[in-house]
């Protein structure tokens, strides 16, 4: 399986991110080079693809499915991709607090700690549903790792489309996610143009 080993805040500063948005609380202290090229649309729309790309963590031939997929769904094709994005299990485990890093969520899922309405899934692009219920394991829950997240569980905000129960260990999906719940700054439009060319 192939994945992307390069540094998270060399390719945050290459692509105008805070590493925030990834989880990470520290920033570069290096200085880079000011470039005052202007860029070509091409440039910009590709920066956009690579920003997205990076910050759920797939590779293209993953990522065009995605955009296939909303080409033939009803609704606006950028925005509906983002949303399938956003619903990946991996993800979602992210937002509900239950990792740091959606990175993280990544190899928790791959390890096999999560339910999906009380079947064990082990598949990071897992897609969830509304009113599913994605819980940790029974047997993970006793681990130090889980017991420390919970803890933090108030310091995060949560997106109104996710309702969690930290007690429960679970997270119940009320609703798709919408375009201003997405926590980043990103130009779905310019993606969209990139693929249509």
């Amino acid at each position: 399986m192939a994945k992307n080993t390069q540094p998270v805040l060399k390719r945050c500063k290459a692509l105008g991110l805070s590493p925030a948005v990834l989880g990470y609380s520290k920033e570069t202290k290096r200085q880079g080079k000011q470039t005052r090229r202007k860029q070509s649309e091409y440039a910009l729309q590709l920066k956009e693809k690579q920003k997205v790309k990076f910050i759920y963590g797939v590779l293209e031939k993953q990522f065009a499915r995605y955009y296939e997929k909303a080409v033939g769904s009803k609704g606006i094709t950028g925005e509906v991709m983002l949303q399938e994005l956003e619903r990946r299990l991996d993800n979602v485990v992210f937002r509900a607090g239950f990792a740091s890093t959606r990175r993280e969520a990544r190899q928790l899922v791959n390890h096999g700690h999560f339910t999906v309405n009380g079947k064990r899934c082990d598949i990071p692009s897992a897609q969830v549903k509304v009113g599913d219920v994605v819980a940790v394991c029974e047997k993970s829950r006793q681990s130090v790792k889980f017991k420390s997240l919970i803890e933090e569980f108030g310091k995060k905000t949560m997106p109104k489309w996710i309702d969690r129960a930290p007690e429960a260990f679970e997270a119940k999906i009320a609703a798709l996610p919408l375009r201003e719940d997405i926590d980043f700054e990103v130009s779905e439009n310019l993606i969209v143009e990139l693929y249509s060319r």
